[in-house]
């Protein structure tokens, strides 16, 4: 049987999500197997996509990446289109967690949708931008993106499309502190209705839906939301629903209930595979906990969170959560000294010569990097310090803060 679904992939995919509709993973995945045994023995562009898009749809975010990896460098090597193929490679990435590989991916495959002349194709990977950028902190990137998608998406009924764009500017939304406006985006889409698109795809919107509602003090009840999420946990198709489904229990539960469950949502982060998500659980933990003025176990929480999301590269969660230290109590001395020691070595050499009073120029040569490398790094060292300049930058580094309110010129 293998080397016929080899050769015509699509049709044990085809049978597979047949049973995914009806939301049967099990038979799903028993479906699907003979293509994923089949891929392990090939280097067919087509059987690699196909078996890496079972591969995601199953939940199986580590097997999916390196079979749409594989297909990647197949199709380079055969000359062969590759637009599609980093479409769902980025998809899988941006899953995982692995925001920075997932961009790159994104735009390339933009750029070779363009050169195809591919414009729903260019669509999707606009609205795959658009939810990298709602992480990294870069609100017109966002929006750039989201509008490219959705200036193709409606007038051709891509939902799929519209969903993803729209729950980046909630996204964004919510990691700039504006849940009410992430909530009126999310609404239409995600409550019941027609013309939502696939289920599995609005299901990974849902935490975000209910997140923004309860933390804008919407009198709206979510129990609902909360229910239809627990089904899509039971499936066991995205191995990071069940600890986000406790969370979404701990934001809607009883006051003498939410510690045992944001401690059991942590528990089981530690066998899913996503760093952002296990993030933000530490952050709602920590809201929850200054709110109820537990400043010291709030700090514990908001610095793992804090940790979690320069690990993946998410910047405007990291300033969020810098925010929520500050209100909790962090002083300002003890939160410049960890992001310094949290800069990665690279970024490191990069500040303290800028800080020296190199230029761009004379720190690519010391380092043997492009001056385009280090304006990258350079860029990366100010979002994660919170500086405007390298005056500022300096003044930190040299340990004076008195004057850092005054710096001022001499940008990056």
């Amino acid at each position: 049987m293998s080397p016929d679904v080899a050769a015509a992939p699509w049709g044990a995919f085809r049978a597979g999500m047949r049973h995914v509709v009806l939301t049967d993973f099990a038979r799903a995945a028993r479906e699907m197997g003979p293509l994923l045994a089949a891929a392990a023995r090939t280097q067919r562009p087509d059987t690699l996509l196909y078996a890496g898009r079972a591969a995601l749809v199953l939940g199986d975010l580590t097997a999916a990446r390196r079979l749409l990896g594989r297909a990647l460098a197949a199709a380079g090597a055969q000359g062969g289109p590759t637009a599609r193929i980093l479409e769902y490679l980025a998809y899988a990435e941006l899953r995982a967690g692995l925001h920075h590989q997932a961009r790159a991916h994104a735009e390339e495959g933009l750029r070779a949708a363009r050169r195809l002349g591919q414009r729903n194709l260019g669509a999707q990977h606009h609205a795959l931008l658009a939810l990298v950028c709602s992480l990294v902190g870069a609100d017109s990137a966002t929006e750039h993106h989201a509008e490219a998608a959705l200036s193709v998406a409606r007038p051709h009924g891509l939902l799929q499309v519209s969903t993803l764009a729209e729950w980046a500017r909630a996204r964004a939304d919510l990691g700039q502190g504006r849940a009410g406006q992430a909530a009126v985006r999310l609404g239409p889409l995600l409550r019941p209705g027609p013309r939502r698109g696939h289920f599995g795809l609005w299901m990974l919107a849902v935490p975000c839906l209910v997140e923004a509602t309860v933390l804008a003090g919407l009198d709206e009840d979510v129990t609902g939301m909360v229910d239809l999420y627990a089904e899509w946990a039971a499936l066991g198709a995205d191995p990071q629903a069940r600890a986000q489904l406790t969370r979404l229990r701990a934001l809607t539960a009883r006051e003498e209930d939410c510690d045992a469950l944001y401690r059991r949502a942590l528990e089981e982060h530690e066998a899913a595979d996503g760093q952002f998500e296990h993030a933000r659980t530490f952050l709602s933990y920590g809201m929850w906990l200054r709110r109820r003025r537990r400043p010291l176990e709030a700090r514990h929480q908001l610095r793992a969170a804090l940790v979690g999301f320069e690990r993946c590269g998410a910047l405007l969660w990291e300033r969020r959560t810098q925010s929520e230290l500050r209100a909790a109590g962090e002083s300002a001395l003890d939160e410049d000294a960890d992001a310094l020691g949290r800069l990665t070595p690279q970024q490191q050499r990069v500040a303290a010569l800028v800080a020296s009073g190199a230029t761009n120029r004379e720190v690519a040569t010391r380092l043997s990097l492009s001056p385009r490398t280090v304006d990258h790094h350079l860029r990366n060292v100010f979002s994660r310090l919170g500086v405007r300049s390298r005056v500022e930058l300096a003044l930190l580094m040299n340990g004076d803060r008195t004057e850092r309110t005054a710096a001022g010129g001499d940008r990056a």
